[in-house]
């Protein structure tokens, strides 16, 4: 296992930032493609599965890097973060695929509630830590 001993810088930032936009593109086409064998049922939730990957991924952190901001988040707030968005795009096409299909699930709604429990904490976390660098 790699760690490196550096804080993460703007480059870090774009290069993420690239992954989602990556993300993003991936589930536009996979929304596409799954939709195009649906013999003409659609899903709003699997077209648009691909904004949280774009919005909530890589406008936040293309403007943490663009910013220049002092302090970057930790490796803590930023898995809690990126897991957050995974859980919200994975159940946003779960949830599609289940409309397209004709059937529901309660399960579903765990990926939505893990989801913001994970952002939120990914967010708490980056707010906790500034808090902290400024009591220095």
């Amino acid at each position: 296992m790699y760690t490196s001993g550096t804080e993460p810088t703007a480059r870090t930032a774009v290069k993420t930032a690239l992954v989602y936009l990556l993300l993003s593109l991936f589930c536009v086409l996979f929304g596409a493609v799954y939709e195009l064998f649906s013999h003409g049922v659609y899903s709003f939730s699997m077209i648009y599965a691909f904004v949280f990957p774009l919005a909530g991924g890589a406008l936040p952190v293309l403007l943490l890097g663009v910013c220049k901001m002092k302090k970057y988040p930790g490796s803590a707030a930023r898995h809690l973060y990126h897991s957050g968005i995974a859980a919200l795009t994975v159940g946003s096409i779960m949830q599609g695929i289940l409309d397209i299909y004709g059937t529901t699930n309660a399960l579903i709604r765990i990926y939505w509630l893990a989801g913001i429990a994970l952002l939120t904490a990914g967010v708490v976390a980056y707010l906790l830590s500034l808090f902290e660098k400024q009591k220095r």
